[in-house]
C-alpha cells in the first residue's frame, strides 16, 4: 500500500466515491445537496483534494454515514495501537481531529477520536448525525449546544445529541487535549468493503 491511498486524502477519495454511487448521487447532486462546489467534490474524489473538518462533517450529514466511514476503514483486531506520529489529522477552524478507531458494538458504533481544540478561533458544528461525547484531558473547555453555555476541566465531561448546534471553544488561551467519542446507531454504519486502507 502507498502513502497516498493510506492518507486521509487517499481513504475519502475511495469511500466517497463508493458511497455517492450507494445513494444514486450525481456530482452535482451531491455538491447541491451539501453546498459544496463541483470542482471540490471531484478533486475529493480524485484524491486530490485538500479536505477539512467542516467538509467532511457536511458531506456526512448528507450521506447520513458516520465520519468514520469516509475517512477510514480499519480492520478489527485482537491488539490495535495507533501511534500519535502515524495518525492523520482531519483540521477544522478551530479542532484538530486524529482518528483513532471505530467500534462496532452490537446495535451500536463508536468512533474514538484525539481531539485538540486550538486557540484562536471556536469550532463551530450546525449539528450532524450521532451522540457526541467529549472528556477533556488538559485545558480548559468552553462547550456551546444549542445555546446553552458550559465550561469543562480536566476530568470533566459532556455527552450532548450531535444533531443540535454546538460548539467547541479553548478558554485561557491554552489549547485543550480531549477524547472525543462519537456513538450512532448501527444502521447508520456504511458495509466498508474489502481493500479500503486504513488511515493509520
Amino acid at each position: 500500500m502507498n502513502d497516498s491511498e493510506n492518507s486521509v486524502k487517499g481513504v475519502l477519495a475511495a469511500n466517497l466515491k463508493r458511497v455517492r454511487a450507494e445513494h444514486g448521487l450525481s456530482l452535482s447532486e451531491l455538491s447541491r445537496r451539501a453546498g459544496i462546489g463541483k470542482a471540490t467534490l471531484s478533486q475529493l474524489e480524485s484524491g486530490a483534494g485538500n479536505p477539512t473538518l467542516e467538509t467532511v462533517l457536511g458531506l456526512s450529514r448528507v450521506l447520513g454515514v458516520p465520519i468514520s466511514d469516509l475517512v477510514e476503514a480499519r480492520p478489527a483486531g485482537e491488539v490495535t495501537v495507533v501511534r500519535a506520529a502515524d495518525a492523520q489529522v482531519l483540521s477544522g477552524q478551530g479542532v484538530d481531529l486524529r482518528p483513532l478507531r471505530r467500534i462496532d458494538c452490537g446495535d451500536a458504533l463508536f468512533e474514538v477520536y484525539d481531539q485538540l481544540v486550538r486557540t484562536g478561533a471556536p469550532q463551530e458544528s450546525g449539528g450532524h448525525g450521532g451522540t457526541e461525547h467529549t472528556i477533556v484531558q488538559g485545558g480548559r473547555l468552553g462547550v456551546r449546544v444549542d445555546g446553552r453555555e458550559l465550561e469543562l476541566g480536566p476530568g470533566d465531561y459532556v455527552g450532548f445529541d450531535a444533531a443540535l448546534p454546538h460548539a467547541y471553544t479553548a478558554l485561557g488561551g491554552e489549547p485543550v487535549r480531549s477524547v472525543l467519542l462519537l456513538q450512532h446507531r448501527a444502521e447508520q454504519r456504511l458495509h466498508l468493503e474489502d481493500g479500503v486502507h486504513p488511515v493509520a
